[in-house]
């Protein structure tokens, strides 16, 4: 199948890409910026400009793809996170923006990546709203998250979409196992480290064989544990 990943330039889309490669699908790697991205081409995988806050950028790059992919940011680090904000940069509604234009491509299966910040704490509040959990000085960040989520959940019936949120226990080292395991909206008790690339085992595999339909669902490590172990 064809799988159409947005925001393939960053350490999530790579991931998915490489992923999605590996499984024999064919990619279309959308990035903000071609050029520092060119080295993503392949036989298997076209690498083209695309703003994915535009429905008919978003529609264009969707045609002919079985799935997409959202593992996009407006900032690739909290170092340029904090260019922006000094810079007065208004990122509030980026996320809610592309899950409207994602949805609006009406993806037979979207798979969208979270943000640890909006899962909620065993005492039901939000990680974003505790301070001693996530800093303060990102709470912004992680609203607009939030809000994409929201735009989620509030979209139309007949789209299959999942929002796969991987745990703090999330390390960009670390080999494929293969092996994760999917929990709720609910910081899991124990928070196993998590590699990019297993992170891209879920997303490939709830493309193929989804197990997470229009909700959110945490995903962490697990040591010893076959891929796709609900928790």
């Amino acid at each position: 199948m064809r799988i159409a990943v947005f925001g393939a330039g960053g350490r999530a889309g790579r991931a998915v890409t490489a992923e999605a490669v590996l499984r024999g699908h064919e990619v279309s790697a959308l990035v903000r910026r071609v050029p520092p991205h060119a080295g993503l081409a392949s036989p298997s995988v076209t690498v083209t400009r695309a703003d994915v806050t535009d429905p008919g950028e978003v529609a264009r790059a969707a045609a002919g793809c079985a799935a997409l992919v959202s593992a996009v940011t407006p900032a690739s680090s909290p170092e340029a996170l904090a260019r922006l904000d000094a810079s007065g940069t208004d990122y509030a509604d980026y996320f809610a923006n592309a899950a409207a234009a994602l949805l609006a491509a009406r993806p037979a299966r979207l798979v969208v990546i979270g943000l640890f910040a909006t899962l909620r704490t065993p005492g039901g509040g939000l990680v974003l709203d505790d301070p001693s959990a996530f800093p303060s000085s990102l709470r912004p960040y992680a609203l607009a998250h939030l809000a994409g989520l929201r735009r989620l959940e509030s979209g139309p019936a007949d789209v299959d979409w999942a929002a796969l949120t991987p745990t703090a226990g999330l390390r960009h080292e670390g080999a494929r196992t293969g092996r994760y395991r999917l929990g709720g909206e609910t910081v899991p008790a124990e928070d196993a480290t998590l590699s990019y690339v297993d992170l891209a085992v879920a997303v490939l595999d709830e493309i193929e064989s989804p197990t997470v339909h229009r909700r959110r669902a945490s995903v962490f490590g697990a040591a010893g544990a076959p891929g796709g172990d609900i928790s």
